[in-house]
């Protein structure tokens, strides 16, 4: 029986790096594709100043060591981590408070779901307002971008978390602040992991929004800067950074999944 169960763990850990291996040949083609046509056009049609990958290329090592770049990433990722972390804190305790109290998700729900579907670029001038053209504006934004998707995904895990698993901790006198969090939480943590991520890449949008709107230091302004500069290049080098950030983060939630709830994908593999 040992044996057996050995055998069925390695073999989808071998065939999901099999696969892997097998896909990335078609993806690194299809790039290369895009990358040689994107050049073709952009050489024959477009004016000079448009952005092409050879010139981004050559730009990369210029710009990721310029301290006005370097600067303008350090304040974007600082105003990012610190409005996930504001999000993610509140929205664990909404989405607890939603799924497991009926009267608290009738309350809330429909104003969640209002603010979850309303487009940032509706709220960066009220924040701006309120707090000021500086990184106070561009926090709530993070904030606001961020927790919503935070809030469903905890109400949802918490409201599917077995009832039987509550009662047991009740069955050994535990306080029900104490089962909410030894036990609601731990259960729901997938759900709440699958809303960090989607919180992680609308956090980044909503800094992003906030430096476009109120001119406040970060990559946001950066890239714009450059972009009505005629700086193309330099600009989607920025853009460049975004996209890796994105991945970045999806990856590094992915790798903690499987590093610290192994059990998660266990019925899928």
């Amino acid at each position: 029986m040992a044996e057996s169960v050995v055998s069925t763990d390695r073999t989808p850990a071998f065939g999901g790096r099999a696969h892997t291996s097998h896909a990335f040949v078609p993806r690194l083609v299809a790039g290369v594709v895009i990358l040689v046509a994107w050049e073709i056009v952009v050489r024959v049609f477009a004016p000079a100043f448009v952005a092409k990958p050879s010139a981004i290329l050559i730009a990369i090592p210029r710009v990721i060591v310029d301290p006005t770049f370097l600067a303008a990433v350090a304040s974007t990722l600082a105003g990012v981590a610190e409005g996930l972390v504001i999000a993610l804190v509140l929205g664990t305790l909404v989405g607890l408070s939603m799924g497991r109290n009926t009267l608290a998700d009738r309350f809330m729900r429909l104003y969640v779901n209002i603010f979850y579907a309303m487009p940032m670029l509706v709220v960066v001038p009220l924040f701006a307002l309120w707090f000021g053209y500086n990184n106070a504006a561009r926090l709530a934004t993070v904030v606001f971008a961020a927790v919503f998707s935070i809030i469903v995904n905890v109400a949802d895990g918490a409201r599917s978390v077995p009832q039987e698993y509550v009662e047991v901790a009740r069955s050994f006198r535990a306080a029900p602040l104490r089962a909410l969090f030894d036990v609601v939480l731990p259960a729901a943590t997938p759900y709440l992991l699958a809303g960090l991520r989607l919180a992680g890449g609308r956090a980044l949008i909503g800094a992003l929004v906030a430096e476009f709107l109120t001119s406040i230091g970060g990559v946001g302004y950066f890239i714009l800067y450059n972009s009505r500069t005629y700086h193309e290049n330099t600009a989607f080098v920025g853009v460049l950074f975004l996209a890796a950030f994105g991945v970045g983060f999806d990856a590094l939630i992915a790798i903690g999944t499987r590093r610290f709830l192994p059990w998660y994908h266990r019925d899928e593999r």
